[in-house]
């Protein structure tokens, strides 16, 4: 596990490491080069207090600029919360930067679409985003005639964020893109005029990143073969991707500190739920491929078992309309409860209510929401698919059903609930994808990128510590 990633290893720093520490850090091996000394902790039993020392020392020569290119990142209040996962890692990484400057181009709709009528650039701290406006034609658009692989014709993306960031006139040491398109192909170009290396994260689900695999095509193609590395949260995907590049590393997604264990009457409280109910909850965009039809279906099959049975879905989308008739047809209305977009901030109260969390979806290249529920110490019923198989470790922690399977979901649920869990358990398993354990390791990521790019050598011997997996509740 990257658990103690963070604290086995410290960037590049000066000789001011001599200043005194309350717990002096031994084992550390000095490689002198020209920004300084590589300092290597050769110790995997390096306290976690020691690097609060260490990482907080002013010390110039560690303090770098980042550039982020991604679709997506929450506004200033977080109203809009598109890409909150990659604010949540920014903001655990900012002390290891000088700044960290986040672009996010955004489709111009005449205020229509809800990140083009919330996103207006902002700053806190040392991170400056960033929403440029541009003309795409977004790939959940459907157009008659009109295939993703055309899309890509379409697109000012590209030149909208060279020209912003030819105005900004900042100088950066690396580039992390998400996602391929536009965000990976927009860094590898800039990546030949700033002579900096490029870190790309494939967050796109198994369909979409097949689809882009297949699609043979040589803008794709390009982000791929010219990311100096590629990280991936699951090992599925991994054979493929090595196909194009090879610097593949399996590193999961994290969770934010504000998912963390509350009081359940409390939170029921709070969010007017009632307390002699069991509460089955789901959190997600309202979208075929997240399959709450299936689960409106099982709840079904349920309650005639469990009448005090509530299952609350946390989301919106184009299939609530769907949705909403469905729990009608299939007369669910005093058991289901579609409680539309909730504030980031409040989902952990949501996740406390519970007494246990429901993933349905079709596909998941990993679903972080698994892990902020069990960080809430809830059990996790999800479909087999290959981001949940990277998480559901054991049938301690959780079990699995096959996708689009009503029938086998409502048998896993009515486990779940029967099921004496241990709480404390699942705590400690949730904990080894905090944000602050997982981003140790694309910190070696960044420091191995700029040292071999720059022909400095490898700044680590060991970049990435695989996460154990294997479950006896695979189907």
């Amino acid at each position: 596990m990257p658990g103690s990633c963070i604290s086995r290893r410290i960037r590049l720093i000066t000789l001011c490491l001599s200043q005194s520490l309350k717990n002096p850090i031994k084992n550390i091996f000095y490689n002198k080069n020209k920004e300084g000394y590589l300092i290597r902790i050769s110790n995997p039993a390096f306290v976690f207090n020691e690097l609060d020392e260490a990482q907080h020392l002013r010390i110039d020569s560690m303090k770098r600029n980042l550039l982020i290119i991604t679709p997506d990142y929450p506004d200033l209040t977080d109203t809009y919360v598109g890409g909150i996962f990659i604010k949540n890692y920014v903001d655990t990484i900012k002390p290891y930067f000088q700044e960290i400057v986040v672009v996010a181009p955004v489709l111009f709709s005449g205020r229509v679409m809800p990140n083009d009528r919330l996103c207006r650039d902002y700053q806190y701290d040392n991170v400056s985003v960033f929403y440029p406006r541009c003309l795409f034609l977004p790939r959940c658009l459907h157009l008659p005639g009109i295939t993703n692989r055309s899309k890509l014709s379409f697109d000012t993306r590209p030149y909208v964020v060279e020209r912003l960031l030819g105005k900004l006139g900042k100088k950066f040491d690396l580039i992390h893109a998400h996602f391929t398109w536009p965000s990976a192909y927009i860094s590898v170009t800039l990546k030949e005029k700033l002579k900096i290396p490029v870190i790309t994260t494939i967050h796109e689900d198994p369909a979409w990143l097949s689809e882009e695999n297949h699609m043979d095509h040589p803008l794709i193609q390009k982000a791929w073969l010219n990311s100096d590395a590629m990280l991936r949260a699951n090992t599925y995907d991994i054979a493929t991707l090595q196909n194009y590049n090879a610097n593949v590393f399996r590193i999961p997604n994290g969770f934010s500190t504000i998912f963390r264990p509350m009081d359940r009457t409390a939170c029921r409280n709070t969010l007017g739920l009632p307390e002699d109910r069991r509460i089955v909850l789901s959190v997600g965009n309202l979208e075929v491929i997240k399959g709450h039809c299936y689960l409106l279906s099982a709840i079904r099959s349920i309650i005639s078992e469990h009448p005090d049975l509530l299952c609350v879905i946390v989301g919106n989308g184009p299939q609530r309309t769907a949705l909403e008739q469905q729990i009608v047809d299939e007369g669910l209305s005093e058991h289901v409860m579609l409680v539309g977009n909730k504030p980031h901030t409040e989902i952990p109260l949501w996740m406390n209510a519970c007494d246990l969390f429901v993933l349905p979806s079709l596909n998941e290249s990993f679903g972080i929401v698994q892990i902020e529920a069990m960080a809430c110490g809830k059990p996790v019923i999800a479909t087999n698919t290959p981001g949940s198989r990277e998480v559901i470790a054991s049938d301690k922690h959780g079990l699995f059903c096959r996708p689009a399977d009503e029938e086998e979901l409502a048998e896993k649920i009515q486990i779940g609930l029967q099921k004496d869990w241990n709480r404390e358990e699942i705590l400690q398993f949730a904990e080894k994808f905090s944000w602050e354990r997982v981003a140790g390791d694309i910190l070696q990521v960044y420091d191995t990128a700029i040292h071999e790019y720059h022909g400095l050598g490898r700044a680590t011997e060991e970049i990435v510590t695989p996460i154990p997996t294997g479950s006896s509740s695979h189907p």
